[in-house]
């Protein structure tokens, strides 16, 4: 009979309700459509009668009949998708943010883009995800790299607002499953530089802590928990100090073990080292910001290493925002020496 197709199954469909599969293609079919053509056999899976809650596996073969095949299968739909080759000329601002469209914000941030993976360098001021005050996410400017297929990218970890740097994001459902499980086995290595208040006595170790939310007339803050306090969540964070400018400040490479809200910020004030530029913890009174230096969070993540959904190990590395690049350069620190110190780390 004309007009009747045999579409495969995805290996990133896989697992996926047969319902939510005709969703994700042909987002123009109504459900009681789909029943009825269910029920009366004209879909088929594998040549054999389906229910709508079916669930599908790679490879197998969705029989298509003539009423699904004349629907517009998201194709020309007018949504954009990532051509990954145009980036944006000039840095970042909260301006040029606002002025941009998503799409070319997002091609200007991005650092890597495969097939199964986008690694944007988030530049600091711009929130992950929505939330009070915020009108402006990475999650909602995602709809702008939705595919042919009408799947959005995904979200696989966060960093804060004001924090810089590595933001890797899923393609595919099936890379989501994967980078996601990733993270929580912590089979994840990322690398923070930070510039902190003073230098630690220990040149490197690892800070160790239960971590408690709390809300103050500021907001809901992190900090360290008292012994046996209930909700409290374990924290681990390793760090080493790749340079100093005198006593007054160092440069931190972190690397966080466990992924708390805040986690690197509240543990560099715990060891007396906070973040310079921390609004919320930032904690030491009387002190004056170097001359030249912008008061903004020094928190940069740097770089990532996390098992690739196809397999080896993506390793991405993000340069300095403009603001930390400037006070690299006022205290003389020379980007290069992070990699002769990790020879000894």
């Amino acid at each position: 009979m004309a007009g009747i197709e045999t579409r495969q199954v995805d290996a990133d469909e896989a697992g996926m309700r047969l319902d939510r599969w005709f969703k994700l293609h042909f987002p123009g079919l109504a459900f009681g459509q789909l029943q009825k053509l269910l029920r009366s056999g004209q879909i088929r899976v594998d040549g054999g009668r389906v229910k709508s809650d079916t669930r599908i596996a790679a490879g197998q073969a969705v029989r298509l009949p003539p009423q699904i095949t004349s629907l517009d299968d998201n194709h020309g739909s007018g949504k954009n998708s990532s051509s990954g080759g145009a980036t944006i000329n000039g840095p970042l601002t909260r301006n040029t943010i606002r002025d941009r469209n998503d799409l070319d914000v997002l091609q200007s941030m991005l650092l890597h883009e495969d097939r199964k993976v986008f690694v944007f360098n988030k530049p600091a001021g711009l929130a992950v995800q929505g939330g009070s005050g915020v009108n402006r996410h990475v999650d909602g400017m995602l709809e702008a790299m939705r595919n042919k297929k009408g799947e959005k990218p995904r979200l696989v970890h966060r960093i804060d607002r004001e924090t810089s740097g590595i933001l890797v994001v899923a393609r595919t459902r099936g890379a989501a499953a994967e980078l996601t499980k990733a993270f929580r086995h912590r089979t994840t290595e990322k690398v923070y530089w930070a510039i902190c208040k003073g230098v630690p006595r220990k040149r490197e170790g690892t800070i160790s802590t239960f971590m408690i939310k709390e809300r103050t007339p500021d907001g809901d803050r992190m900090r360290v928990a008292r012994h046996g306090e209930k909700g409290a969540d374990h924290s681990v964070s390793e760090y080493r100090v790749i340079d100093q400018a005198g006593q007054n400040l160092s440069w931190i490479e972190f690397k966080p073990v466990t992924g708390r809200t805040h986690q690197l910020r509240v543990h560099s004030a715990h060891i007396g080292h906070p973040i310079i530029g921390d609004p919320k913890y930032f904690d030491i009174e009387n002190w004056e910001f170097p001359g030249g230096i912008q008061q903004r969070l020094h928190l940069h993540a740097r770089q990532i290493r996390i098992p690739h959904p196809d397999g080896g190990v993506l390793e991405v590395t993000a340069p300095l925002p403009a603001h930390m690049e400037q006070t690299f350069n006022l205290l003389g620190l020379n980007e290069s020496d992070a990699e002769d110190e990790s020879a000894n780390y």
